[in-house]
């Protein structure tokens, strides 16, 4: 099981992990209420289902910009980035900061709490 500990801002990851264990970082009930209001407008969390932005179902461990069918932003192709809890961390703290030139037009969340709870829920969601 992972255990995850924010110190001074940084993410402290210790324990056995896999994919399925990704959830583990924060709280999947609590991650899926800020889903809800900070993404679900733009991302399905359901395979397949496409919106403004790509699905987010089965995203956790997987290469960005690598979901057949979505036209992603040549920015974020080149990023090389895989959607592991650092990467989801910072990239959904400052996505324009992250990856100059993503199409995704969102500020960012800025409470580190509830990206790591929002990365608990991406890990749950499996295609």
């Amino acid at each position: 099981m992972l255990k995850v500990t924010w110190i001074r801002g940084a993410l402290l990851v210790t324990g056995l992990a896999s994919a399925s264990t990704a959830q583990a970082a924060g709280s999947i009930a609590a991650g899926q209420n800020v889903y809800a209001g900070q993404c679900a407008m733009c991302h399905s969390n359901q395979p397949g289902g496409e919106g403004i932005g790509p699905s987010l179902a089965g995203v956790y461990g997987k290469p960005a910009a690598s979901q057949a069918g979505y036209a992603y932003s040549p920015a974020l192709k080149a990023a090389h980035l895989t959607w592991n809890a650092a990467a989801l961390d910072k990239f959904l703290a400052a996505p324009q900061a992250t990856v100059p030139g993503t199409k995704m037009p969102y500020a960012g969340l800025t409470d580190a709490g509830q990206r790591a709870d929002v990365i608990a829920y991406l890990g749950s969601i499996a295609p």
